[in-house]
């Protein structure tokens, strides 16, 4: 892993999901083959492959702390094009110097990770109604999980901290996305930890080549996707988990 520190100009930019995102690295250590944020090496002009590099940005709470009193209140997504609870948070702590901030300042805030390192953060996010903390879980297949997410957080590592924060009282969803072979077995697993489930397909070709690889063509197709989500979201109501499908 290349680890550059940097300075940054601004932390709290507009988002297409919500109204504000702050990503307080460029790069993830996840290194998930389907990321959509690989889309980055275009700008920052890495030459590494996604997930061998990640670029600090050591005054991302000095920035927020400065652009937060010039801007309207708005929802900010923690984060967009990083994992905000990836590796090395454990030693810069980025994330939680930022949510700091945004809670002290009474921001809403959505928080989206793999990382179980998220629920060190309970404490500061039971402050805040204005909080939810939502997990991507793209399979309940440790294997498949394996082959497209290797240097992620096990599954069920990430189940257990939505329970955590569930007990906490935090707002909390599963962000099923891309949905993967394997997923219609999250409906049980899932069950009174989240307030609500996200579904979505794989909407880039980045892991075509992994699908491949693996004789897992069938799982791309529009029937396949179709087909399995509305398994997973029959069986999610059937456990009285809201879903949500974006396609």
């Amino acid at each position: 892993m290349i680890v550059n520190e940097i300075r940054s100009r601004s932390v709290l930019s507009k988002s297409k999901v919500h109204e504000y995102t702050v990503n307080p690295y460029v790069g993830c250590g996840h290194g998930c083959s389907y990321c959509y944020a690989r889309f980055m090496k275009r700008w920052t002009g890495h030459k590494e492959a996604w997930g061998d590099f990640v670029d600090v940005k050591v005054n991302a709470p000095e920035l927020l702390e400065h652009e937060i009193k010039r801007k309207r209140v708005g929802r900010v997504w923690v984060s967009g094009i990083c994992d905000p609870y990836q590796p090395i948070e454990q030693k810069y702590r980025l994330t939680r110097r930022c949510l700091e901030i945004l809670v002290r300042h009474q921001w809403p805030v959505t928080i989206q990770t793999k990382s179980p390192l998220a629920v060190r953060d309970i404490d500061l996010l039971r402050d805040s109604k204005e909080v939810e903390v939502g997990f991507t879980i793209t399979t309940a297949d440790e294997e498949i999980r394996k082959i497209f997410e290797p240097s992620a957080p096990p599954i069920e590592g990430r189940i257990k901290a939505l329970a955590a924060f569930d007990s906490a009282g935090i707002k909390t969803f599963a962000m099923i996305a891309p949905l993967l072979p394997g997923a219609e077995n999250l409906a049980v697993q899932l069950r009174g930890k989240v307030d609500y489930v996200l579904i979505d397909r794989m909407n880039y070709h980045y892991a075509d080549h992994i699908y491949r690889r693996h004789g897992l063509e069938h799982a791309m197709s529009d029937d396949f996707l179709a087909g399995q989500t509305s398994l997973l979201a029959t069986a999610l109501r059937k456990e009285g988990t809201p879903v949500h499908i974006l396609f």
